[in-house]
C-alpha cells in the first residue's frame, strides 16, 4: 500500500464539478492499493498518517503530526501511484491491485480514519476526479508499507 502524503494549506475533490471532498490545513493523501495489500496494511498506513510529524513546531521543526494540530485528513484513491514505470515508456498497471480488491480496502482505510480522526474527507473511488490543493511547503512524502 502506498500514500503519497502532501501536506496542504487546503485541498478539495471535484467529480463532475461537485466538490465531494474538502478540508483545509492537513493532509492530502494519495491512495494506491497493490494485490498483495491487507486490512493490516491499512492500519498501519493510517496510524503512519495520523501520527507522521510533519508539520512545524514553534522552532519550525517538523516535530507536530496530523492528530498534534487537528487538521484535516483527505484520502482519494490513485492507482496510478501502483503503477510499473521500470521499463518503456508507457506505465504497466499490473502492479496495482483488481478494482474490488482497491475498493474495498480504500473504503477500509476511509472508514478506519473516520473512526479515528475527527476531520476526514475523500475523493470518489474510480471516478474522474479533479484534486484542487495549496502544497504548504511543499512537503511531500511517498509512505509505503
Amino acid at each position: 500500500m502506498r500514500g503519497l502524503l502532501q501536506r496542504v494549506r487546503g485541498a478539495r475533490v471535484e467529480v463532475g464539478g461537485e466538490v465531494v471532498g474538502a478540508i483545509d490545513q492537513g493532509l492530502l493523501v494519495l491512495v494506491a492499493v497493490e494485490p498483495e495489500d491487507s486490512r493490516e496494511k491499512a492500519d498501519k498506513l493510517l496510524h503512519k498518517l495520523l501520527n507522521y510529524r510533519v508539520f512545524s513546531d514553534e522552532q519550525g521543526k517538523m516535530n507536530l503530526s496530523l492528530k498534534d494540530v487537528g487538521g484535516g485528513l483527505l484520502l482519494v484513491s490513485q492507482f496510478t501511484l501502483a503503477a510499473d514505470t521500470r521499463n518503456g515508456m508507457r506505465p504497466s498497471f499490473s502492479t496495482a491491485a483488481p478494482p474490488a480488491l482497491g475498493a474495498d480496502l480504500f473504503d477500509y482505510l476511509l472508514q478506519q480514519a473516520k473512526a479515528r480522526h475527527t476531520d476526514v474527507a475523500s475523493g470518489q473511488f474510480g471516478a474522474d476526479m479533479q484534486v484542487h490543493l495549496v502544497n504548504d511547503g511543499p512537503v511531500t512524502f511517498m509512505l509505503q508499507i
